[in-house]
């Protein structure tokens, strides 16, 4: 987990933040990107791909990551940018956001298979939450903020299930949209083929 960013420590960079985004693939709410610059050195054995993680590991490590880190950023970007850009424009918005939180800066960026629209020296790693420390604190860390706003908007649309299926397209979701109509919060641009064949089935 630490190869990419070892190889950097060892020609003098320090500063190296991991960049992940989660919530790409929902039928509702924002995308949120997380960038971490973790000290160098530092071995966090249990940090990985926030997905093979249970909640409860999450936010245990969601803790640790905050103690440890020497910079953390967080990108948010909303529904109606998503739709006006599309998903993947506002995914390297989120991830542009949270880079430039951070401080001090970064002097490199590892990030998770996509490009962030910055004049830094960066690397993208196909599957990168899975083979990099950093990549990995990343995701753990937009993985819970972007939970946790599920919490709230399950309180605003009760009827959705999102604390449940975190606006993914899981039939539960699927069904309540198609009983209760979209909230505008979902995205639009996602839901035309899911009506289609919900419509179809019913």
């Amino acid at each position: 987990m630490l190869e990419h960013e070892q190889a950097l420590w060892n020609e003098g960079v320090q500063y190296i933040a991991g960049v992940d985004e989660v919530g790409r693939g929902c039928l509702f709410g924002d995308v949120v990107a997380a960038a971490v610059i973790l000290p160098p050195g530092l071995v966090l054995e249990e940090v990985n791909d926030s997905k093979k993680l249970s909640h409860k590991k999450r936010e245990e490590l969601y803790e640790v990551i905050h103690k440890e880190a020497i910079a953390i950023g967080v990108g948010i970007v909303d529904v109606k940018t998503i739709e006006a850009i599309n998903i993947k424009q506002a995914a390297r918005l989120a991830m542009k956001q949270a880079v430039e939180q951070l401080n001090p800066g970064p002097e490199y960026l590892l990030v998770d298979a996509e490009k962030v629209d910055l004049s830094l020296p960066q690397m993208a790693l196909i599957h990168g939450d899975a083979i990099s420390q950093s990549i990995a604190a990343a995701s753990i860390i937009a993985k819970v903020t972007r939970d946790r706003m599920c919490l709230h908007w399950d309180v605003e649309f009760p009827e959705y299930g999102i604390a449940l299926h975190k606006g993914y397209a899981t039939k539960l979701h699927r069904e309540r949209i198609i009983e209760y109509g979209a909230t505008p919060l979902h995205r639009k641009s996602f839901l035309k083929n899911i009506l289609v064949q919900q419509q179809e089935l019913f």
